[in-house]
This record gives structure tokens, sequence and C-alpha cells, in this order.
């Protein structure tokens, strides 16, 4: 029985080697993320310089969001994807043998540029390879990278209880761009993997062209998923240790809770999608974020605080890549164009977040300042709803809200 069959949609090469971005970009956030507060210590920095990590995080993803479909357009998508891996790898190495915060930063820069042509370049890809069947692809995309990610804050628990500090856990990255370069170098160009200099409509003018009210409303719930998730797997760490009195190494792996309930619950939303209506899905995603978050918040030692990160990961895990298909579905014919306005909202809100947060922190402690969390999940809920509601009267008639209709019945 072919996997087309069984879960929806075609696994070819050119899905797996789109998912080689989702592997890199998955270890990176989440091996760096949780050693961000450990990074601090070591530097000698506040949380709030720490959180500028973030900010430089979200200065790539910008970059990225106004050169991804314009280099997609001229040099092609493959193309992209390999000098994506290669500044990924330089970023890298870059980040891991900083000796100060002037060296980390732009070292971050560069990452998150990399980074984020890789997977704009990879879920633009995954949206043309499989149209109506994309929520499936790019919440397994992303399932994959967190899975992957998942042993990220594993590795840097363990590098830190044996002294080897968190950089060598980061260093991996390295390791797998170069890996995920290789197979994406052997996609011949064609399809989805879109040539170089193909009449396309993403250019400049389109790229700020009128998003729909769907639009809007899901490009508002991304920001939210993007912002909760890099607010809580920056400082998570330093809320396990100001609450449960756990050493350093212990807090920085219960960040893998939260990576958990991530994968987990993407392989299970990407084949639910194409049977409920994704937008359902979406806002019951941030209603369990919440759950998570109200047993994160209360705990006073590290099981029950591995437990609240992995519920709230399960809700986690969902908003992303629902967001991101939904809104790639509001507009047809522009994908590309409209992967990069993503990109540049998701770099804001990693670049406000993370140091928001850090600062609030400084200044009330983490635990208050995480009061914050509940609050933007409960917005990304409510306009998950609004944006269904505005999809089903018209506003978008390419948003696939009828399951019947992506599961091909």
């Amino acid at each position: 029985m072919s996997t087309a069959t069984t879960t929806g949609f075609p696994r070819d090469q050119m899905t797996v080697a789109f998912y080689g971005s989702f592997v890199v970009w998955g270890w990176l956030l989440y091996s760096f993320n949780p050693s961000v507060p450990l990074l601090a210590d070591e530097l000698g920095i506040s949380d709030a310089q720490a959180g500028l990590h973030g900010t430089a995080m979200a200065a790539g993803g910008i970059l990225a969001a106004f050169a991804t479909p314009r280099f997609v357009r001229s040099h092609g998508r493959r193309t992209a994807v390999l000098v994506a891996c290669a500044l990924i790898a330089v970023g890298a190495s870059g980040l891991v043998a900083a000796p100060s915060l002037a060296w980390s930063l732009p070292a971050m820069v560069v990452l998150a540029l990399g980074g984020n042509i890789a997977i704009s370049g990879a879920q633009a890809g995954l949206a043309l390879r499989h149209g109506s069947k994309a929520s499936a692809a790019l919440t397994e995309g992303n399932g994959i990278g967190s899975s992957i990610g998942l042993v990220g804050p594993l590795a840097v628990g363990a590098c830190v209880a044996i002294g080897w500090g968190w950089r060598p856990a980061v260093a991996v990255t390295v390791v797998l761009a170069i890996v995920s370069a290789l197979v994406v170098a052997r996609i011949p160009v064609g399809g989805a993997m879109t040539p170089p200099h193909v009449p396309d409509p993403t250019t400049p003018h389109v790229v700020r062209a009128r998003t729909t009210l769907p639009g809007w409303c899901f490009l508002v719930t991304m920001v939210a998923a993007v912002a909760m998730e890099f607010a809580t797997t920056y400082w998570a760490t330093g809320l396990v240790l100001e609450r449960t009195g756990a050493g350093a190494g212990i807090a920085a792996a219960t960040t893998a809770g939260l990576v958990a309930g991530m994968s987990v619950i993407r392989f299970v939303v990407g084949p639910l999608s194409l049977r409920v209506a994704p937008v359902m899905l979406l806002a019951v995603a941030f209603v369990v974020a919440i759950g998570g978050w109200a047993i994160l918040w209360t705990a006073t030692s590290p099981t029950v605080a591995i437990v609240g990160l992995f519920v709230a990961g399960l809700g986690y895990g969902a908003q992303y890549p629902l967001s991101v298909a939904l809104l790639l579905a509001t507009a047809p014919g522009r994908t590309d164009a409209t992967q990069a306005r993503a990109t540049l909202a998701g770099g804001l809100a990693i670049g406000v977040a993370p140091f928001a947060l850090g600062a609030l922190s400084d200044a009330v402690g983490t635990h208050q300042a995480f009061l914050v969390v509940p609050v933007v999940a409960l917005v990304g809920a409510v306009v998950a709803v609004l944006g269904g509601r505005a999809a089903r009267r018209g506003a978008a008639p390419a948003v696939d809200l009828d399951p019947g209709v992506a599961a091909g019945r």
C-alpha cells in the first residue's frame, strides 16, 4: 500500500529534501533556545541582553523575508536552500565560538538569515508540491524537525552535566546543515523545486499586495504561535530554575517536554487535518496550550514542569504549521510572496517576544512574566475562530475548510 493511500499525501524525494530544512532548524532552535539562560550566566549578561539573541534572530528573519522570494525567483529554489544551508553552517560556527555578546549577536543574524531562507523555501515548496494537502505535509515536516530537535535539550543537559557546556550540542547544527545540503543538491530542478527566471507573481509589488481578512487572521495566529514558542523555549529553563531549584542541566533538559509534545501532536494533526477542519484544530490548539501553561506555571518540581511543558507542546505543535498552511491557502498563485510576509511577521515576533519576556523577567521575575503567555494564547484562539468565520463567508475561497475536500472525498 502506498504512503499516499495510508497517509493522504505522497512522500517523494523532493518532499524528503524539503523536510531536511526542518531538521536543521529544529535542532538549532531546541538546542540553542534552552541554552540562553546558560549563555547569560557564562557571559555575565542580563536576561534582557541575552534576549537580544531573539532580536538578532528576528533581524535575520526580516532580511530573509525580503531576500527569499527574489532569490528563489532569480536563482531557483534549490540554489536558495543550498545557500541557506551554507549560511546556517557559518552562523552556527560563529555562535558556538563566540567569546562575547558582540560576537554572538552577528553570528545569530547570519544563522537566522540562512534558517529562515531554508524554512521559507521549504514551506512554500511543500505547499506547491502538495496543494490542498499542504496542511498535512507542512505539519509533518514541522513534526520531523521538532522530533529531531527533541534530542537538543537533552544533548544540552548532558553536555552541561559532564562539564562541556552548551556549545557542543549547538555545534551539531553545522553537521546537519551540511547533510541537508547534500540531499537537496541531488534533487533535479523542476516542479515545486522551481527553476530560476521562471515568470512568477512573486515580485516586490505582490509582496506588498492586499491581504484578505482571513489572511490577516491567520497571520495573527502565526505570530501568536511564534511568540509563545520562542518566549517559552527561551525562558522555560529560567522558570524551572526559579521555581523548582533544579540544577542548570536538569532545567535545560526539561524543555524536551515541550518539544516532545510538539512532535507527538504534529504527527497526529497532520493526517487529522485532512478529516477535521484545520481552523477548528488551530483554535483548540491554543486552548490546550493554556492548560499546559497552567501546569507549568504552578509547578514546583522538575517532573511537574515537564508534564506542563509536554501538555503545552501538544498545543504549540499544531499552531504554527496549521497557521502557515491556512495562510498560504488564502493566496493561491502567490505562495512565495505570502510566505515572505509570514517570515517577516514571524521575525518581528521572534524579536519582540523573548526580549520582552526577558526584560519583564528582570523586572518582576520569570514566574510573573510568564503570565503573558496565556493572554497571547487566548488572542490566538479568538482570532483563529474569526478567521474561520471570515473564510466561510467567502472572503477567501481557496482556504480549505472542508475536510472532506482535503481528504479527497
